[in-house]
């Protein structure tokens, strides 16, 4: 007859690693990534008006900065703790623990600097670009708008580009470290 096991504190206690952490962590920030970047953006844009689309972004990316910029501070917590080779070789990229932890800071300053200075400034521009299309009774897009929705124009494009391009060096940044988790492992040592 089989054993039968039941759950208490200790059996639980043993399912809760840092290694298992690192690995829900890691999936958690890439697939809200993958998520945010490539798919659920993509569908709000196709499905609402464009004002609409600009408040749904502006009222969720900073709650997916917020978290990307957590969960990559985690990771490269976790990720220095376990490779010590990352504070003493921190001016080497070519050794690979420390090039992983590159690949985490990469991650965290592209969120950081969305969140804390391209979002802001990119979600300004864009309101004043609404608040201009109303006074001028005219869509930014139409010809004959004036010269300070063009000057506002061009400041949106600049902002979201650098944005965008931000958002996907995250994101190759994690594909880069979760090719190389996948084949070689995280080896993060057990904080307990």
């Amino acid at each position: 007859m089989a054993k039968v096991s039941t759950l208490n504190w200790s059996s639980f206690a043993a399912l809760f690693s840092a290694q298992g952490a690192y690995q829900v962590g890691y999936a958690w920030l890439f697939g809200m990534t993958l998520w945010v970047t490539f798919i659920g953006g993509t569908i709000a844009f196709k499905t609402l008006p464009r004002q609409q689309f600009g408040n749904l972004q502006h009222r969720t990316f900073p709650i997916y900065f917020t978290i990307s910029i957590a969960l990559a501070s985690g990771l490269l917590g976790l990720w220095t703790y376990s490779h010590p080779l990352v504070l003493t070789h921190y001016l080497q990229p070519s050794v690979t623990d420390v090039a992983q932890a590159y690949a985490l800071v990469v991650t965290l300053l592209c969120q950081f600097a969305n969140h804390f200075v391209v979002g802001p400034l990119t979600s300004k521009t864009m309101f004043k670009r609404h608040k201009l299309e109303k006074e001028e009774g005219k869509a930014y897009n139409e010809p004959g708008v004036s010269d300070d929705m063009k000057a506002l124009n061009k400041l949106f494009a600049q902002l979201h580009g650098i944005s965008s391009l931000a958002n996907l060096t995250a994101f190759l940044a994690l594909v880069f470290h979760g090719l190389w988790i996948g084949n070689v492992g995280a080896g993060i040592k057990s904080i307990f």
